[in-house]
């Protein structure tokens, strides 16, 4: 048996986001772990956990709203990036092949959106 979120592409696509996240976070210095290489694996592993969570709402609005979330949660980590950015924890280049990532990533979660509401 399969849960309905492992069928969706958006709950494939946000794992393989949030894997990437946590392996370049392995690379923050150590007095970050508890500021904010904590906050940026929070915020990207809660853009999966909200899809996962959503799909198993009652209505297409509630699971809607998880997807809006989900949304949020990669503009959070984007602005978390920014920081590390700042803070020279990565590379400007590794920001912005997370930031090209999650911005295909919310255009599908917006477009299965759409399609949900249809």
């Amino acid at each position: 048996m399969a849960f309905r979120f492992e069928n969706l592409d958006i709950w494939k696509d946000s794992n393989k986001f949030v894997d990437k996240i946590y392996k370049v976070s392995k690379t923050f210095p150590r007095e970050e772990l508890f500021s904010l290489t904590d906050q940026l694996k929070r915020s990207a592993s809660s853009v999966s956990a909200n899809i996962a969570e959503g799909s198993g709402s009652s209505s297409k609005k509630d699971f809607s709203h998880y997807l809006d979330i989900s949304i949020k949660s990669i503009f959070e980590t984007i602005s978390h990036l920014y920081l590390a950015k700042q803070q020279n924890y990565i590379s400007d280049k590794i920001r912005q092949e997370l930031y090209d990532e999650a911005e295909v990533l919310v255009k599908k979660i917006q477009s299965f959106k759409k399609w949900l509401n249809k």
